[in-house]
């Protein structure tokens, strides 16, 4: 037999602007991801929701409620993933607060059928966080939140995650109608599709 790991590549460390394009790209995909539900009136879980909850209770811009709601979870993000980690995570949080501002400037939606903004806005912003995840960052710190809580007490990463953002979601309920919470939940399983098929252990060997 072969002696397979003789045709390995090795492993290399992602340099300096392999990370900052991975930050410009990434978050640039979720921003237009993000546009396309804030056009059609849509949800979706995580930081990212608690933010657009936040915006569609209050009326307050999106991005500096997105970049101040993080702010408590880099903490554990520093204790729990790492110096490295939480610095391009922070800049990737920053970027994407700006780049929600900023995009309606540069990129105005003048129709977006609902459904489309579900699944063509989730399937971007699942190749964003693949981008972003690939290159040890995040957009949020209730991921970092629920992994702390597995190690701590032992509860089910998978399943605290989703009965956090199932609660988002039903949290939304004064703001979204039936229909639109429904291409919510599209949007979600449109996002977890691309992760759960493009980002497997093994098929991907950076840092």
């Amino acid at each position: 037999m072969s002696d397979v790991t003789s045709t390995m590549t090795p492993v290399s460390r992602h340099s300096l602007f392999d990370d900052a394009q991975a930050l410009v790209t990434g978050t640039l995909f979720v921003g237009i991801g993000l546009a396309m539900f804030r056009h059609a009136g849509l949800m979706t879980g995580g930081t990212v929701g608690l933010a657009f909850l936040a915006h569609y209770a209050t009326g307050a811009a999106f991005g500096p409620l997105f970049f101040v709601i993080n702010l408590p979870f880099y903490v554990l993000a520093w204790k729990r993933m790492g110096r490295r980690f939480t610095l391009k995570t922070i800049a990737a949080v920053t970027l994407l607060a700006w780049l929600s501002e900023v995009l309606p400037n540069w990129f105005r939606l003048q129709q977006v059928a609902p459904w489309f903004a579900a699944i063509g806005g989730g399937l971007l912003v699942g190749a964003g966080f693949i981008i972003l995840f690939r290159h040890r960052a995040s957009l949020g710190g209730l991921n970092v939140l629920v992994l702390w809580l597995q190690e701590r007490f032992g509860w089910r990463a998978g399943v605290v995650q989703m009965a956090i953002d199932a609660a988002i979601l039903l949290a939304s309920w004064p703001w979204i109608d039936a229909p639109r919470l429904a291409l919510s939940v599209l949007a979600a399983a449109a996002m977890n599709f691309a992760l759960a098929v493009n980002h497997r252990p093994g098929r991907y060997m950076a840092f």
